[in-house]
């Protein structure tokens, strides 16, 4: 970019494109091709339409481009609520990849929405796409209510012809967790967590189920509970109280037993010891609380930057037909299932410097040691 020998000129009432045509001498057409990056004009009339725009300091105004290219630039992303690691973790990776990719993100909640569908309506009219939380608190009807009218990926939901989708793997990880506490000799195992709140928890129940069969054993029925702190410190209660009868706790994620966990042991049971734990997620916490919380570790930031660029794709017509895009979980063995803890990995101990044997003294130290 051109720069000029004295200080920027201020525009008085404050530069346009006009005040930046008439400085470069070119029409308002070769401004605006200029700055949307266009191949094309000449090289030096884009010279001459930078150093003017940077001369009067102009920055065009997003809303006007938006009208020129028919694009906002923006993200739409529809989140159930904040709370909790999850949503916070889906954010970040959707917001991060967006940023790459030259979007901004314009974020809706359905939490205290009446009308969630036609909430999602008034906010396509401001991005170039949505992406959505495949849950029982953003309605089914969410996802047609476009009508096709913009590009809509749908996070942790079923396949639909309506929309592409990006989830990560629930079925299979959850029968591995839920076998692995049952090789552990446990044998009233509860599943925490209600199954009609999204798939992703339906799923992770069948993968539950599917344990108890392939051990010849009856599964029970889910405990219905919502996937916060305080269900699970409530969760805990009932056990505490005699309600629930368990020795061994599948959750539907790290949050909900974790507060159980402590719940537990506040109460005066030991984990794993009188009720194994076990969660998906695997947050942070997961790794430091006593005992190391066994889990499932799912992806959840990659979970939103594969929507950010699954979106991004469609927008911009580069994507492939509907596509459903499937991110694999791991099983993550700690201790609150019932294995021995690991051992502390301990820094290797410092080589210490080897003594060497003193240097002989000197003559003026000998003559001292003489006359003593």
């Amino acid at each position: 970019m051109a720069t000029t020998s004295g200080p920027p000129t201020r525009h008085p009432t404050g530069a346009t494109i006009y005040s930046v045509a008439e400085r470069a001498g070119v029409s308002i057409a070769s401004v605006s091709r200029v700055l949307q990056g266009s191949q094309a004009v000449s090289e030096k009339t884009r010279t001459r339409v930078l150093q003017a725009a940077e001369e009067l300091r102009y920055v065009p105004l997003a809303a006007a481009r938006s009208l020129a290219v028919r694009q906002h630039e923006a993200h739409g992303l529809v989140l159930p609520e904040l709370s909790g690691p999850y949503y916070s973790e889906l954010l970040m990776g959707f917001e991060s990849r967006a940023a790459e990719l030259g979007q901004s993100v314009v974020l809706m909640l359905a939490q205290g929405k009446q009308d969630v569908p036609r909430a999602v309506r008034r906010l396509a009219t401001r991005v170039d796409g949505i992406a959505m939380l495949g849950s029982s608190a953003i309605p089914d009807e969410t996802v047609t209510a476009l009508g096709g009218s913009k590009p809509v990926v749908l996070i942790a939901g079923d396949e639909t012809p309506a929309a592409d989708t990006v989830r990560a793997e629930n079925s299979s990880s959850a029968r591995e967790v839920t076998a692995h506490v049952i090789d552990h000799g446990r044998t009233r195992l509860l599943f925490a967590g209600d199954p009609s709140a999204g798939p992703d928890i339906r799923d992770r129940y069948a993968g539950f189920v599917a344990a108890h069969e392939e051990a010849g054993r009856q599964a029970l029925p889910p405990v219905p509970v919502a996937l916060r702190e305080d269900d699970g410190t409530a969760l805990a209660d009932r056990l505490l109280s005699g309600e629930l009868d368990a020795d061994a706790l599948v959750c539907a994620n790290d949050e909900l037993a974790l507060a159980v966990m402590v719940r537990l042991r506040e109460g005066g049971l030991v984990v794993p010891d009188d009720v194994a734990v076990v969660g998906w997620d695997d947050v942070m916490t997961a790794r430091y609380v006593v005992p190391g919380l066994t889990t499932v570790r799912q992806p959840v930031r990659e979970l939103g930057a594969r929507a950010a660029d699954l979106l991004h794709e469609r927008i911009t017509g580069s994507a492939v037909p509907r596509s459903a895009q499937v991110i694999p979980t791991h099983l993550v063995i700690r201790s609150s299932c019932g294995c021995a803890p690991a051992p502390p990995t301990l820094p290797a101990p410092r080589a210490r410097p080897r003594r060497t044997q003193p240097d002989s003294p000197s003559p003026r130290t000998r003559r001292k040691r003489e006359t003593r």
